[in-house]
């Protein structure tokens, strides 16, 4: 039986879960929200070359809000993602050094956040083609609220929404370089797209992975435990043990680690059906420590499961 089945879950203890929502065990959002906010702006950009230039010269820029991913081509330079508008002077000279190139000529948006979209006003009013999902571009045009930020971001002008769509997946040929991109629904949105390099081995993963702490979903905006987990099955058919894979912030990981996180989030996933058959509210999830193995490596996780016990109550409970 296919383990985020709802059949299974509802045969798993689903009685629970409407009382447990008139008692008001879920709490206010707030207090179970992950903790990142959005970042303050003028951090110096970094530079990490990924691949020789024979393998496409991808580089890794860190610092203006999100992990970005920059490559050069032969009539501007190709970029993932765009960092905070506040940073984005800084980020797209940064991409000149990189690439030689002043010009993007293609831009993804892996998700709608302010991190990741920050430059597509600079980009989109260039004429530059913007690369997101369907539902990214929907967030793109609207006022949104989010467990990330404080207050509301957006509309973004028409000039910085994507002019490039996907419900699925897509590709694209960039400077002799083979690129897929792919969606991940419900996982830190329901708009995430992850971007692989094939001939490079680099995978841009995207909202769903961080590195070196837990992930964040957007339980407002989509995001799920159980839409993270399948995000996680489907990058570990994806990746080799030594892809490198770029997180969406954070230091850079490996496939291996995909592959690993994979299943602690199945098996936090299986979890939780326990603490349903108990009448656990997201407190008491956060308080059993189901992830207290991995807090040596990635922190504290009481805010991580409670967010993600939230986002499943909010999946199952009737209306």
């Amino acid at each position: 039986m296919n383990p985020l089945s709802r059949r299974r879950l509802l045969n798993g203890g689903l009685h629970v879960l409407g009382a447990a929502s008139a008692a008001g065990v879920l709490g206010p959002l707030s207090a179970l929200a992950p903790g990142r906010t959005t970042l303050a702006a003028g951090a110096t950009i970094t530079t990490t070359p990924l691949t020789p230039k024979e393998r496409g010269g991808l580089t890794l820029l860190q610092g203006a809000g999100c992990n970005v991913v920059t490559m050069p081509g032969p009539d501007g330079a190709l970029l993932i993602d765009g960092g905070l508008e506040a940073n984005s002077k800084a980020l797209l000279k940064a991409v000149a050094n990189a690439t030689g190139s002043t010009r993007v000529n293609t831009l993804i948006n892996t998700h709608w956040h302010p991190e990741q979209t920050g430059s597509n006003l600079n980009i989109g009013s260039k004429g530059s083609v913007i690369i997101a999902h369907e539902v990214t571009r929907l967030y793109e045009g609207r006022k949104a609220t989010s467990v990330c930020y404080e207050g509301t971001y957006g509309p973004l002008p028409e000039k910085a929404r994507a002019t490039k769509t996907t419900r699925t997946s897509g590709s694209l040929e960039f400077a002799g370089q083979h690129i897929d991109y792919d969606y991940l629904p419900a996982a830190h949105t329901d708009g995430d797209l992850y971007v692989h390099f094939l001939e490079a081995n680099v995978l841009v993963a995207g909202g769903p992975v961080a590195g070196g702490h837990w992930p964040v979903l957007d339980i407002h905006n989509g995001g799920w435990l159980g839409g993270l987990v399948r995000a996680y099955e489907k990058l570990a058919t994806v990746v080799k043990p030594d892809t490198q894979v770029v997180p969406a912030e954070g230091k850079l990981l490996t496939g291996a680690d995909i592959v690993r996180y994979r299943d602690i989030y199945q098996k936090l996933f299986e979890q939780m059906f326990v603490y349903f058959n108990k009448g656990f509210g997201p407190s008491d999830a956060a308080a059993a420590r189901p992830l207290k193995d991995y807090e040596g490596e990635l922190g504290d996780a009481s805010v991580f499961i409670a967010g993600a016990y939230r986002s499943l109550l909010q999946a199952y409970v009737p209306d």
